[in-house]
């Protein structure tokens, strides 16, 4: 079993896959079931002439039913992860996952299948019989050498893509840092020495993959835990392998790796000594992709050789190699182009797109969301980041496009352009929109403090932002309470190691902080004798008062209590950013179709178009940390001058105000809330709108508007709540909700932590 799982996160992944509801999938509907009508068309009697007209063309089935965009993940469990033969039924987890990033990042549906086979036979046949059912097969897990008959032989058999992820999506990784690594090199891949550890699937699928795009032969050297494969070994052999046998005398690794370019490492951790990387030829490529500890670790390499190019398979070191680079790209072009298969050009494709996309000049948007410091092309920065939005836009064009003129693709893309706009829609709508703020979070962390530092969210929390690095959680709880909840939860975290602990009975700058207290609020009302009371009793004016002498960057706090008592804390302490009137709150949705920030959903009753224009751009603000360019409706009952109420000339002032402050901003207003999320009514009712596409930032027209809109779209739309974020604070500071979970406080720790940053 894996090991090297500690156990406070074994312990928070069951947790994760039984709550709410057991798993990480479930089936919705896309049409409408409302009436007697909806379900006499969805199934009998209407449904037959959707039978009809698919039994006399096929191919309508692409038009009619969901084949086209539903692929199976298919696995028999026999090559799980780094758990090996734990079969079928214990590798539904990770099918499951697989089904998850198919969605996330593509948009492409997909229904796991553990199938109980282990002979090739027995394989072949039950997928081959689901073909009527799918767009395609993912093959995931299945061990080798079956493996490769077992593609061989679908892909023979079948008329739809069949895919072995483990062999080719590494592979098509792997081949784009060569490509990279060769050009900044000045190497050519028919020239070069290329070495591998590990002669599995993916090193084999690999090295096919290579020669194809060029490489030589006689110029690879494959070596396994019997050391170097070569002509006339018998141990452990088989025809995958064997055709990269060498006619020489070498026996180990060290002897086969001296004169190297490339290395590639798809086997066990350790294996490769520093002595042998200073045999390699100069600025060779170490790609060290074993996990969860590479052949050789990248500090390592690095004393060794200063001028090697270092990839491994782990995201916290530069070059990751991960599968989720391509293989929801490449099937996505290859669903929209009808292929028939995913063959070599369409692989090649995908490869030299990657490679590209490295070499590009960050877009505004990617650097944004990553901080500012997204790493340009170079030794450390040989392929893009597997969130890089542009990947779909870049990938699965490059592969629809190899599959029409390989001659595969039954459904070619007549218009491009509008392909490619419609690829648009995925992005920044794979409900991984977090994923750059938690990067620039890591970036430069920040001390964060947490006023309910007892609370078992809280504690959960800190153990992830210990573990993921992006703050160093300053916790305010009684020593004796924390550490007996530690243990109670199975959390490895400890005080004084990974965390700072506040203890509100006995702290020595109570003094200090009674003063400080005195000093910003005693004209408002507090005395020292209130003030000696609140710094002992009340964990969010010890926060506040941390974060104004410099003690902590940032402080979360709201777990427990009504966020009007915490608010005005934070306002007498704390107070407003210079230049604004007042503090406002920000409450985002992850939603599957993208993120939606609300405003105001906690603070303004009712807010005047001045305010509202106010709230609107400190809003706009906070969404471009996200990397996401705002798009602003302030919403009302009426539809850009239905209606001339006061209520509706209010938002109609606040966004001329908007758009007067800043041309530049995409903001228009007063609308309703369909035509701000659906652009097509938008068009119909006003074409022209200063506003294109989805609005992202919904203003809303007061307090009960904004926090009833804002709980029931949590409730009823399937959504991840974050936040609320505070706007407009002196210092970072927020405010979370007693309904809070672990995941949130995490979440809401990036966005202050990375708020932080930019002051």
């Amino acid at each position: 079993m894996a090991s090297y799982i500690s156990d406070d996160l074994r312990s928070g992944a069951l947790v994760y896959h039984r709550l709410p509801r057991p798993g990480k999938l479930e089936i919705q509907a896309t049409k409408p079931l409302a009436n007697q009508r909806d379900l006499a068309l969805a199934y009998t009697p209407g449904v037959a002439a959707v039978c009809e007209a698919i039994a006399a063309d096929p191919a309508l089935a692409a038009e009619l039913t969901c084949k086209q965009n539903l692929v199976a993940v298919v696995s028999n469990g026999t090559a799980v992860l780094g758990l090996g033969n734990i079969g079928p039924l214990a590798s539904k987890p990770v099918m499951e996952g697989k089904a998850v990033l198919f969605k996330k990042f593509a948009g492409i549906d997909v229904f796991d299948i553990e199938i109980d086979a282990n002979e090739v036979d027995h394989v072949v046949t039950v997928v081959a019989a689901l073909e009527p059912t799918f767009g395609g097969i993912n093959l995931e897990d299945i061990k080798a050498p079956e493996c490769f008959e077992i593609e061989t032989r679908l892909r023979e058999k079948m008329g739809i893509p069949v895919f072995h992820d483990d062999q080719h999506g590494t592979a098509i990784i792997v081949a784009a840092a060569i490509v990279n690594a060769l050009f900044l090199g000045s190497k050519k891949i028919d020239e070069v020495k290329i070495v591998t550890s590990g002669a599995g699937a993916a090193a084999i699928a690999t090295l096919n993959l290579l020669v194809s795009m060029g490489a030589k032969r006689e110029n690879i050297w494959v070596t396994d835990i019997e050391g170097v494969v070569y002509e006339g070994r018998e141990k452990l052999m088989d025809p995958y392998k064997g055709a990269f046998a060498q006619k020489t005398e070498a026996r180990t690794l060290a002897e086969a790796i001296v004169g190297a370019d490339i290395f590639i490492g798809l086997s066990a951790g350790g294996v490769l000594k520093p002595e042998m990387l200073k045999a390699m030829g100069e600025r060779p490529l170490i790609m060290a992709l074993a996990n969860p500890t590479p052949e050789i670790m990248p500090d390592i390499a690095r004393e060794a050789r200063p001028d090697a190019m270092i990839c491994t398979g782990r995201s916290d070191f530069p070059n990751q190699v991960n599968n989720v680079l391509c293989f929801p790209f490449i099937f996505r072009g290859a669903l929209d182009a009808g292929a028939t298969q995913i063959n070599e050009e369409m692989k090649i494709a995908a490869v030299n797109a990657i490679a590209e996309l490295a070499r590009e000049t960050p877009s505004d948007v990617v650097a944004r969301a990553y901080g500012g410091d997204t790493p340009v092309f170079g030794p450390n920065s040989l392929i893009p980041s597997p969130f890089d939005p542009r990947l779909i836009q870049r990938v699965a064009p490059a592969v629809a496009r190899a599959a029409m003129e390989s001659g595969v693709s039954q459904r070619p893309i007549a218009d491009f352009d509008a392909y490619l706009e419609s690829l648009d829609r995925f992005v920044f709508r794979s409900g991984l929109v977090m994923k750059p703020i938690f990067t620039s979070a890591r970036q430069a962390p920040k001390r964060v403090i947490y006023a309910e530092g007892e609370d078992e969210r809280i504690l959960r929390a800190a153990q992830v932002v210990v573990e993921e690095g992006i703050a160093r959680p300053i916790l305010i709880g009684r020593p004796a309470v924390v550490d007996t909840r530690l243990e109670r939860f199975g959390l490895s975290i400890r005080p004084n190691r990974d965390f700072d602990l506040i203890n509100p009975d006995d702290d020595p700058r109570y003094r200090d902080y009674v003063q400080t207290y005195v000093d910003v609020a005693g004209r408002q009302g507090v005395t020292p004798e209130i003030a000696r009371t609140l710094v002992r009793t009340t964990p969010t004016v010890i926060a506040a008062l941390a974060v104004i002498r410099g003690d902590a960057d940032v402080m979360l706090c709201g777990v427990e209590g009504r966020f009007i008592r915490h608010l005005r804390h934070i306002r007498t302490i704390i107070g407003k950013a210079p230049g604004v009137q007042d503090v406002a709150a920000l409450s985002m949705l992850l939603t599957p179709k993208g993120a939606f920030f609300l405003c105001d959903t906690q603070v303004t009753m009712d807010p005047s178009a001045e305010d509202l224009a106010e709230i609107a751009t400190l809003a706009a603000a906070h969404v471009r940390r996200f990397g996401i360019e705002p798009r602003v409706a302030m919403l009302s009952h009426s539809d850009f001058g239905a209606r001339d109420d006061e209520r509706a000339r209010k938002m109609r002032r606040a966004a001329q105000i908007l758009a007067d402050r800043d041309p530049n901003l995409m903001v228009d207003g007063e609308m309703e809330g369909d035509s701000a999320l659906v652009p097509e009514m938008r068009e119909r009712v006003l074409p022209g709108s200063r506003l294109q596409g989805v609005a992202n930032i919904l203003v809303m027209p007061n307090l009960e508007a904004a926090n009833i809109a804002y709980q029931m779209v949590k409730v009823f739309g399937d959504s991840l709540p974050v936040g609320p974020i505070l706007l407009g604070s002196g210092r970072p500071a927020h405010i979370l909700t007693p309904s809070v979970t672990a995941r949130g406080v995490v979440n809401m720790t990036a966005i202050a932590v990375v708020e932080a940053q930019n002051i």
